[in-house]
């Protein structure tokens, strides 16, 4: 790769940021990025950016809005140093779950961390596996959404399942893990989740779907709480699989939601690194990692370099 190309970070993921980095064959840039006694936010970009293709890896996490404004704030750092480009790199997009106005007098936020970033200054935004696909709409700026199943999928298929199913945990993501079954050449189960609050977990569910001795993977986007996916597992349980497995995208497991998942009866948890999280933390359900990091390398090459990123989509 030609040397016009500058890849920084915040403090939400350097890790992430170095892989990427490493596939790329090129150095992470310097930068300051702290936090004043006053919870102020400094950024100092200090490496020469003038007329560069500037990349900010920042996936938005916790604490998710001072990572938001390290994001923003480097953006702009990199604009004002008259960077030729600026792709913001995130992979995790916060507030994805505010992605329209389902209730009354409350705001569309996924919507507005998009404008915010456009302010800023990004000219274009890499991302994986959004909540939800309207997301891509409410950017006036180039968007490429990447995905993670895929990855997912090939590593079942090196798993040699005798009889998997895939169990979506919503309608909603009932579209994405039907490719996966494709994917797999297998059957697709959904549970029938219904909410009546704004609670975080479910108030009910059902399985559409003959479960019975398959091998089971409950696959998911996002895990907050691990409510649904515990109660998938537990109506799953009720007809007798070969073997259950959970898969998501985004492990954004909040201290309830770790304790739930860490303690499923399941066989296999599978999580991709677009979230920074301890695997030594887990106790019981040592979870799979499957790295992110060589697709956005690959993505930011492409974009580099003025190839198709579209290609690296599985059809």
């Amino acid at each position: 790769m030609n040397q016009d190309i500058s890849i920084f970070t915040g403090n939400a993921n350097k890790e992430f940021a170095e892989k990427i980095c490493e596939y790329l064959n090129v150095d992470l840039s310097h930068s300051e990025v702290f936090e004043f006694s006053n919870e102020n936010v400094f950024v100092r970009l200090l490496d020469n950016i003038r007329e560069r293709d500037v990349f900010i890896v920042q996936p938005i996490v916790s604490p998710v809005n001072t990572r938001l404004m390290e994001l923003m704030l480097m953006i702009d750092a990199a604009k004002r140093a008259s960077a030729g480009r600026i792709t913001a790199v995130i992979p995790y997009y916060a507030y994805g779950r505010s992605d329209k106005k389902d209730q009354p007098r409350v705001p569309i936020s996924a919507r507005l961390i998009a404008n915010f970033l456009e302010v800023a200054g990004a000219n274009r935004v890499l991302t994986i596996d959004l909540h939800a696909g309207q997301i891509q709409g409410f950017f006036n700026i180039p968007l490429d959404e990447l995905t993670a199943y895929p990855l997912v999928s090939d590593y079942l298929i090196s798993k040699k399942l005798n009889s998997p199913i895939i169990v979506a945990t919503d309608a909603g993501g009932a579209k994405s893990a039907a490719r996966m079954a494709n994917d797999l050449k297998c059957d697709l189960a959904i549970i029938d989740k219904r909410r009546v609050d704004n609670s975080e977990s479910p108030n009910g569910s059902t399985i559409i779907g003959d479960v019975t001795g398959r091998d089971c993977i409950i696959m998911d986007d996002e895990i907050l709480t691990g409510g649904t996916v515990e109660l998938a597992v537990r109506l799953i349980l009720k007809d007798k699989p070969n073997s259950i497995r959970v898969a998501c995208v985004h492990p954004m497991f909040n201290d309830k939601g770790f304790k739930i998942i860490d303690a499923l009866d399941i066989d296999e948890l599978i999580i991709s690194d677009t979230v920074p999280i301890d695997i030594n933390s887990f106790s019981k359900n040592k979870p799979t990692i499957l790295s992110t990091t060589e697709l956005f390398g690959e993505a930011i090459r492409r974009i580099h370099s003025g190839d198709s990123v579209g290609a690296l989509f599985r059809k």
